[in-house]
């Protein structure tokens, strides 16, 4: 039997460079592989849907998008945390994991076929939540969640999807049926093949999305686009299950890939006791070490949502509110943020075994500060750049909407090259129940408290100042990121000491 934990050494430069698995680990590697894909895949169709839908929704605008977050998705990401957290008590990772990715298609299925078709006897009057929206002016994007209900909820389960199905499920899956010495080589290509799926998926979005002329006249184009774009989410969730199921029963029961199939390891192993909910969650607070990753987890949230919150009131203003052109854009966008991930893949993956993880998780805060900047300045210093733009027929909008395509690329392309990796890899030391509960708290109440903290700053600073267009606050936007950043690199710095001291143990008492 071949050893599977080969150094990545053994390979030449090249393939060491380009593809460091070993013929026996494909088995292992592939089916993740290709499970991350179709996860990915559905998460780019859901994002780019959730904006389009909410944001060019009647009586609704970009703006709402952080009132939803803070007041909607917050809220359900803490619920969503303590039913998994009960779950995982009743059910194995395999049943918990199915569980919840049904749970996910079978709502978006039924939201393109029955929901939306429905939506008027469903949804408010438009001129009745128009009026309210008049007579109280400072809770007008409140009022706008309330009158578009269902799109609230689709945008909150897209939110979700994300924090559940990639950041939880999926890295605990990863985690923990990879070794120490696999991880190292196969987190950073996980990330370069699951990347494919955003140029998929950015070319599915742009394709159902950009149908209204092939449509006969009269026939509801986003309509039509949402079922196309919900089928093929559905499609993808069952291949995802069909995976997981194949991989149970060829892959986790063979020690070669996984030492849990060894039942001799099994017999010999100290079970830790599960812990309830309330226990799960006082353990997770006396962690220190896991304290460092929630803070990683809140600036990356929170820094790129106050960015994207601006960003997207560009496209919005752009494109007049028209969802299917919105879609298409983003649709664009996502093929071109797959793009760019895989050359930062490529370029960066060497990077964390040969300059070590500190190296590795600071190079997206550097970007996310060097672009964010870039941006704002642009925004901020419009009266410079104006007459500039007008010679070469370009308008601000348009101009603004690109620049901040462009911060957006690079800040994903090192979130899913090097920020996804090292934070994965943090986690690898762990004992079990900081791995499922642990995981469960910082990755999803975390990022999704990053996103809310975001929501909370814009909506706070809106109602406050009396004002609704994104632009006037981003000035204090700008001082608040920057702050973000500076706390985001002392919580890396932290957690690299605190991640070697875990490795070294971990590997002792592997041995």
């Amino acid at each position: 039997m071949s050893k599977p934990n080969v150094p990545a050494e053994e390979f030449g430069k090249i393939r060491a460079a380009l593809f460091p698995i070993h013929g026996h680990e494909l088995k292992k590697f592939l089916p993740m592989g290709i499970m991350m894909f179709f996860i990915l895949f559905n998460y780019t169709i859901l994002r780019d849907t959730k904006d389009a839908l909410l944001g060019t929704a009647p009586n609704s605008s970009t703006e709402a998008f952080n009132f939803v977050k803070l007041g909607i998705v917050m809220p359900l990401a803490v619920l969503f945390v303590i039913i998994y957290a009960k779950l995982a008590n009743a059910f194995s990772r395999y049943h918990l994991f199915n569980i919840m990715i049904l749970s996910f298609i079978t709502f978006f299925g039924s939201f393109a076929y029955i929901v939306y078709p429905n939506i008027q006897s469903i949804h408010p009057d438009i001129s009745y939540i128009a009026g309210l929206q008049a007579e109280y002016p400072r809770w007008h994007y409140p009022i706008s969640i309330y009158g578009n209900w269902t799109f609230t909820i689709f945008y909150a389960l897209s939110e979700l999807w994300g924090s559940a199905m990639i950041s939880l499920l999926f890295w605990q899956f990863a985690n923990e049926i990879t070794r120490t010495q696999e991880a190292k080589r196969f987190y950073a290509l996980f990330g370069l093949l699951a990347n494919i799926a955003l140029i998929f998926s950015g070319q599915t979005v742009k394709y159902m999305s950009d149908i209204r002329d092939s449509l006969p006249e009269g026939t509801d184009a986003w309509g039509t686009s949402l079922k196309y774009m919900m089928s093929a989410v559905v499609l993808a969730g069952f291949l995802v299950v069909f995976i997981n199921h194949w991989m149970e029963n060829n892959v986790l029961n063979d020690p070669k890939y996984y030492d849990q199939a060894d039942s001799g390891k099994k017999k010999t192993k100290k079970k830790k006791p599960k812990l309830s909910v309330g226990e799960s969650f006082k353990y997770l607070l006396t962690s220190p070490y896991i304290g460092m990753i929630a803070v990683l987890v809140l600036s990356y949230g929170m820094s790129i949502n106050l960015i994207e919150f601006v960003w997207k009131k560009q496209i919005k203003l752009y494109y007049a509110g028209d969802p299917n052109a919105y879609s298409a854009f983003m649709g664009n966008f996502s093929t071109f943020t797959g793009i760019a991930t895989m050359s930062l893949i490529m370029i960066c993956k060497g990077i964390v075994r040969k300059y070590g993880w500190l190296t590795g998780s600071l190079i997206t805060p550097a970007s996310v500060a060097i672009t964010g900047g870039l941006f704002f300045s642009f925004l901020l210093f419009k009266s410079i750049s104006s007459p500039i733009l007008a010679g070469l027929g370009v308008s601000v909008t348009y101009a603004a909407m690109m620049v901040g395509a462009a911060q957006n690329l690079l800040s994903k392309g090192t979130k899913y090259a090097l920020f996804d990796p090292t934070k994965e890899m943090s986690y690898i030391p762990l004992d079990q129940e900081l791995k499922t509960k642990g995981k469960a708290a910082v990755d999803v109440i975390g990022g999704r408290l990053g996103k809310a903290g975001g929501g909370f700053i814009s909506s706070t600073l809106l109602t406050v100042l009396g004002v609704s267009e994104a632009i006037i606050i981003a000035p204090y936007l700008a001082i608040i990121v920057a702050f973000v950043i500076v706390a985001w690199i002392w919580a890396a710095i932290n957690l690299s000491k605190k991640y070697e001291v875990a490795l070294k143990e971990f590997e002792q008492n592997e041995k």
